[in-house]
């Protein structure tokens, strides 16, 4: 245990962020408490003993924001954190993506990376804070963690960049929410959120952001100096140079099968120089244990081959499917592909293929936000599925998964900059991707198809948005940037680089690697020829799609938005709710108060029905002004006068005197009940209560 309490400054953005450790959480292997304003977040990591066995690295990273860190009590039953939200979970991915590449190759020890928000004062980003106070937990632990990593958040506010702008602005003002994470030399991961800004004001982005990056480097350094653990001597395991010898022998066939077209009868070509090569080297083992370990040796070795093979086949210049660096694959899209979807459409990438739809809803299917920021509402979302047949697999099906959310929550960053205004289109929109077939980038062909099913579905969308993955292989100075990446070259790859966007500009970004960093030189290369991919594909997208449909589906809801005087909510609503319900039942429709101003929307499936009942609720809702002349239902007599409906809900009394011209004995004589009648308002009190005269309107007539 390590009680040696040490504490760091550094400035960034403004502000001091302060790293402290030594003082809670001294049995992890390394802790850190950060603190940014009033926003503290803590972070511990920890290992154990390898898994004998295992062929992968066991990382696991845990963020979970409190409630009572923002001074908040949990929602629901239970009133205790259940599942982690969405926000939570793209937390965890973004501290996952930036710590992997960085432990030293063959690694197996397991490592757990668990930060919590302790405080959190509505202002400082606590994302950014826990994923500096895990980097700092790895550097000071004895865990081979190999160099110090700073995060930071970049927005865009009044035409220029800045540095960890507030929460608030970020929600509210900023056309850019980029989080970065890199070490000293280049950047490791790259997360955004983007307003149509150009590839050239991205990389401006990207430099701000490497050097406030630096400055955290330095003081975590500093912090590892004054109290930095022994770092575990690891050796990646010795090769059998003999034994790879022997299996790379089976080079020209790997290269040989890797060229065999489509994606399942090439994996079937190299398995079947798999069995070979197992077959070769196992043949004469009698011992059942030790042609098992030979076995699963031979396979490992023979993986390393096969991703070996395809990097030079990259390199020089042929792609396992025989396109160009930057060539894009073959694309087909079928529009309503689904009659009764609200809009869908099947988008076929190559051998990837999503079904996407777009279903409208009213403003009660928003979706409320709750966490340690401020509660919101949310009229757009868009949901990920990725089954296991779409790659030819048998595996349990369970709820949406890390990777499932992160990808579409991408999506849903990428299309949301170009909708429409909630005043100019007001429904609710939830689009839902189904990946039916996948050989790579199935997250850019849910950004295309949903784009496109809501072009189908009628939404006046401000651009068309298309996706596109970047690939990269680099050995010493041999770089190939490719477009489009199929999932071997994701999987054999050294970046994974995704990029969303108009013509106009950039709407998202999500960078992942394998390699130390990437310069910026080769970002910008990379943006570069992103975009001319994106083009190409906006290009198809509008061939099948040109625009987006003049009306909704017959099948959507139609909706009316309109206002009616904030007073006047209650009435609408009528005690326990009487008068909202009942209108609702009498026309077949929603109704819902969008907010307090007065908002109001109105959706059914029958537009008359729709049209009546938003005509009943502005009668209902209309002040009448003196002089206004209405024609009335006499509901009810008295000796001394009718009181008579000028508007749904709304009665006025006509005086008997008021009724007709001279003596009137008996207002039956004049008016009875269910009488429809011209009246003018003579009359409005401070209670709002109305005199309405007959005798007027009758005058007015002749």
């Amino acid at each position: 245990m390590n009680g040696t309490y040490a504490r760091v400054e550094c400035e960034l953005a403004g502000k001091t962020l302060v790293i402290e450790t030594g003082q809670i959480a001294r049995q992890a292997s390394g802790s850190a408490l950060v603190t940014y304003g009033e926003t503290q977040c803590f972070a511990a990591a920890s290992t154990g003993p390898a898994r004998e066995g295992l062929d992968f690295f066991p990382l696991t990273v845990d963020y979970r924001e409190r409630p009572d860190a923002a001074g908040k009590i949990p929602g629901g039953f239970f009133k205790r954190e259940g599942r982690p939200t969405t926000k939570e979970i793209l937390t965890m991915r973004m501290i996952d993506r930036s710590i992997r590449p960085l432990f030293p190759k063959g690694f197996r020890q397991e490592v757990q990376v668990f930060s919590r928000v302790f405080g959190y004062d509505g202002e400082n980003a606590a994302d950014i804070t826990a994923m500096i106070a895990s980097f700092a937990a790895l550097h000071i632990s004895e865990i081979p963690f190999e160099r110090a990593l700073g995060a930071v958040r970049i927005g865009h506010l009044n035409d220029s960049l800045s540095a960890m702008p507030s929460d608030r602005e970020r929600r509210n003002d900023s056309r850019l929410d980029l989080v970065v994470a890199g070490h000293a030399d280049a950047l490791v991961m790259v997360e955004a959120s983007v307003d149509e800004l150009n590839e050239a004001e991205i990389i401006d982005a990207l430099e701000l952001a490497h050097g406030e990056v630096k400055k955290m480097v330095d003081a975590l350094d500093e912090l590892r100096s004054k109290v930095g653990k022994e770092k575990i001597s690891f050796t990646a395991p010795e090769v059998d140079a003999e034994l790879e010898s022997s299996v790379g022998k089976f080079h020209d066939q790997v290269q040989a099968a890797l060229a065999t077209e489509g994606k399942h009868e090439r994996s079937a070509a190299v398995s079947a120089v798999k069995k070979e090569c197992v077959e070769a080297h196992t043949s004469s083992i009698e011992d059942a244990a030790a042609c098992a370990a030979k076995t699963k040796e031979v396979k490992g070795m023979f993986g390393n081959l096969a991703n070996s093979v395809e990097r030079e086949m990259i390199l020089s210049g042929t792609r396992t499917d025989g396109r160009k660096h930057d060539e894009i694959r073959d694309i087909t899209i079928v529009p309503d592909f689904i009659p009764r979807n609200h809009g869908s459409v099947l988008f076929t990438r190559g051998e990837t293929q999503a079904l996407v739809s777009c279903t409208l809803g009213t403003p009660d299917d928003e979706q409320i936000i709750d966490g340690i920021e401020d509660e919101y509402k949310k009229r757009f979302y868009l949901h990920y599925n990725f089954p296991p047949y779409s790659v030819g697999e048998v595996r349990r099906v369970m709820g949406p998964g890390r990777r499932e959310i992160g990808h579409g929550m991408l999506a849903e960053r990428a299309l949301e900059p170009v909708l429409p205004e909630k005043d100019q289109f007001p429904y609710t929109l939830r689009v839902v991707s189904e990946i039916l077939e996948s050989n790579g980038s199935s997250s850019m062909a849910t950004v295309c198809g949903g784009c496109l099913s809501m072009m189908a579905a009628g939404v006046p969308i401000r651009q068309p948005v298309a996706g596109i993955a970047m690939g990269l292989v680099q050995e010493g100075d041999q770089i190939a940037i490719l477009s489009d990446i199929l999932g071997s070259e994701d999987h054999n790859g050294d970046m994974d680089f995704k990029v969303a966007g108009t013509g106009i500009g950039i709407t998202a970004i999500q960078m992942d690697i394998k390699i130390k960093g990437v310069t910026r030189g080769l970002l910008e290369n990379a943006l570069s020829q992103a975009r001319e991919g994106r083009i190409h594909i906006l290009r198809k997208m509008l061939e099948a799609v040109p625009a987006p449909k003049p009306d909704i589906s017959e099948y959507a809801p139609r909706m009316e938005t309109f206002k009616i005087p904030s007073d006047r909510i209650a009435f609408l609503i009528g005690p326990g709710g009487k008068n909202i319900r009942g209108l609702q039942e009498s026309y077949s429709v929603r109704i819902a108060v969008v907010s307090d101003d007065g908002t109001v929307s109105v959706s059914g499936l029958d537009r008359e029905k729709v049209d009546a009942c938003v005509t009943a609720i502005q009668g209902m809702c209309e002040t009448p002004k003196i002089g206004t002349r209405y024609k009335g239902t006499v509901k009810s007599t008295k000796d001394f006068g009718a009181f008579i409906e000028i508007l749904p809900g709304v009665e006025g009394m006509c005086h008997i005197s008021e009724l007709a011209d001279g003596f009137v004995d008996r207002v039956e004589d004049e008016v009875k009940n269910g009488d429809e009648i011209e009246v003018v308002v003579i009359n409005v009190d401070d209670r709002g209560k109305i005199k309405l005269s007959r005798k007027q309107a009758l005058a007015e007539s002749k």
